[in-house]
């Protein structure tokens, strides 16, 4: 059949099962916008404030769904605001395509309004991008763009699409099957042996007194997760998870030892840094899990096991490699391997939990007019019994919520990782509440990343959205505070900040705003309002010198962890308060 390029477009998308597209119009994307009129009974098109806020809640409604998101942006600064999202795509490894408009194909190169050599901006933070100038060729573009998209190490993929092409008719038959030259989902690492290989990894489970399983987020994209857990319950082996590996498998298993890393609870990184074996599962040994290098897990043969051959022997030599699915590879080594316990080394592990949570500032009573974010967190939790969608911005809350909210649900928490994106909680919250359109989805951000996305408050209320927000203020930049603090011995620079009053601005969008100052306040407003059919914004007053510990800084190894203080010293400027109060 004769359609236009335009039409080719949404056909792709709605082809691929995505019927939900993230985007904001502008001149060299307007006739696919046109177009869009004719399929708006079948595609929601959610019209962000901001460019890259597509790209992120993109980038959520494929974590929530396993979908590939779609975003969309017009050339010039469009596509340009696209590029942090893409970015955090590339790095948390998430399936997403974006479509830019480009100028007219015979305009491409002459410095024309709003031209922007999108392809080259973006070539180092995509998995591949596209310019097409002839629309004979789109419909083989978009049908490889969500292949590569979605298969082997999924990542984000670009298309920029010249304005005449959109509107340009081309014959149109669907694409089902791709076949690409020079592309390989997953990339032969050397010529691999896999039954070798995984005799000899049976051969070190076997040898092994005290192994840990670092789990990553592999297993989730993967979706090996009763691969995963079916491994880990006959091998007995206790379970680290990196951030993004969160909820591969339930924090109250007994096995699941939770998050390991720069924040991670200190008898986890001890278990690491004393295990004689490391299973690496679906991982890329991030500097912010290993610490040193030099230092890291230095008695420990190591297994890993990774989708991308890149990975393999990147930053830490394996003893086996093995590239392949996890999905794939636990199937064939899960029979091999003997049912076994490890008591003496559990033992020991639980005696490092045991000090840990002696340490736990929840054990803290609080004055009554002071609050702090690690007992939000666990109110939340509590007052939500765990049945929800987390979506969290990064800095101090994002550890916090590691450490205090309890995952059972899977893929549960979604967050940026690898990039670190401040301002993704919100956009990320309304990715995933239309991809959950019937899960409690809440945002969590600090009062620096919240401000970033504020403009996105008018699409939760234009989308009615029912998204439950918390803003952690403790009018600081508080993890670059804390860095300041401790490594730049408290000399702040550019970290205080002043907020606006954020129940008058949710207020001002037509928003349901509320604010706690104290734990039972905190509560009360937790109820209230996830009581509240509608969105609705919550300002949390905390203390505003909190640390989060356990901290490993830069550079430094696992076993030289800055611990969290005995009480109450854990509550950093607090601690003044408790001492004037004890005399």
């Amino acid at each position: 059949m004769k359609l236009t390029g335009a039409q080719v477009i949404w056909e792709t998308i709605l082809q691929h099962g995505t019927n939900v597209v993230f985007g904001y119009p502008g001149g060299a994307i307007l006739p696919t916008y046109d177009a869009l009129v004719d399929y708006q009974d079948r595609v929601h098109h959610v019209l962000v404030r901001h460019e890259e806020n597509a790209a992120l809640a993109a980038d959520a409604y494929f974590r929530a769904t396993g979908k590939v998101g779609v975003c969309m942006a017009t050339s010039g600064p469009g596509a340009t605001n696209l590029v942090t999202g893409l970015a955090n795509a590339m790095m948390d490894s998430s399936a997403v395509v974006a479509i830019t408009g480009q100028v007219a194909s015979h305009l491409v190169g002459s410095d024309a309004f709003q031209e922007t050599d999108v392809t080259g901006v973006t070539l180092p933070i995509t998995k591949h991008n596209y310019l097409v100038m002839d629309v004979n060729e789109l419909p083989q573009v978009m049908a490889e763009a969500f292949y590569i998209a979605r298969s082997g190490r999924p990542g984000p993929v670009l298309v920029d699409i010249c304005k005449d092409v959109q509107q340009k008719m081309v014959d149109y038959e669907p694409i089902t099957s791709v076949q690409m030259r020079g592309y390989r989902a997953i990339k032969p690492h050397g010529r691999q042996n896999i039954p070798t290989l995984l005799q000899r990894a049976k051969e070190l489970i076997d040898q092994a007194r005290r192994p840990v399983i670092l789990a990553g987020q592999g297993i989730k994209h993967g979706n090996a997760h009763e691969e995963f857990r079916a491994f880990v319950e006959k091998s007995g082996i206790p379970v680290a998870t990196t951030l993004l590996g969160i909820g591969v498998l339930s924090e109250d298993h007994p096995l699941n030892l939770r998050m390991m890393g720069m924040h991670g609870e200190a008898y986890v990184n001890q278990a690491i840094a004393n295990a004689d074996l490391l299973i690496a599962l679906g991982m890329r040994f991030d500097d912010r899990v290993t610490g040193n290098l030099k230092t890291y897990a230095k008695n420990a043969r190591v297994i890993h096991v990774d989708i991308d051959a890149a990975e393999i022997n990147k930053n830490v030599p394996a003893d086996v490699g093995i590239v392949g699915s996890v999905k794939d590879i636990l199937r064939e080594l899960t029979p091999m391997i003997e049912k076994r316990s490890y008591p003496t080394w559990m033992e020991q592990i639980n005696e490092w939990r045991a000090d840990t949570k002696a340490r736990d500032v929840l054990n803290v009573e609080l004055p009554d007019d002071m609050l702090l974010a690690p007992h939000v967190m666990r109110a939340i939790w509590e007052e939500t019994k765990g049945e929800c969608t987390i979506c969290t911005d990064v800095g101090q809350h994002q550890m916090w919520e590691t450490q205090y909210f309890q995952h059972t649900r899977k893929n549960q928490l979604i967050t940026s990782g690898g990039l670190g994106t401040m301002g993704f909680a919100l956009p990320a919250a309304i990715g995933a509440k239309f991809g959950r359109p019937d899960d409690e989805v809440w945002a969590i951000a600090g009062d620096g990343g919240f401000q970033m996305s504020i403009p996105e408050l008018a699409t939760v209320m234009q989308e009615n959205l029912n998204i439950k927000i918390a803003i952690i203020n403790n009018n600081f930049l508080g993890m670059v505070r804390q860095w300041q603090e401790l490594m730049h011995n408290h000399r702040y620079s550019a970290v205080e900040m002043w907020t606006p009053d954020f129940v008058k601005l949710a207020q001002a969008y037509g928003m349901c705003g509320m604010r706690a100052t104290n734990l039972k306040e905190a509560r009360e407003v937790i109820r209230r309002a996830r009581e509240h059919d509608g969105p609705v914004l919550i300002e949390f007053v905390v203390e505003k010198e909190t640390n989060v510990f356990p901290m490993i800084q830069p550079g430094k190894s696992l076993n030289e962890m800055t611990r969290r203080p005995i009480q109450p010293a854990a509550l950093g400027g607090g601690m003044e308060f408790m001492k004037e109060k004890a005399h």
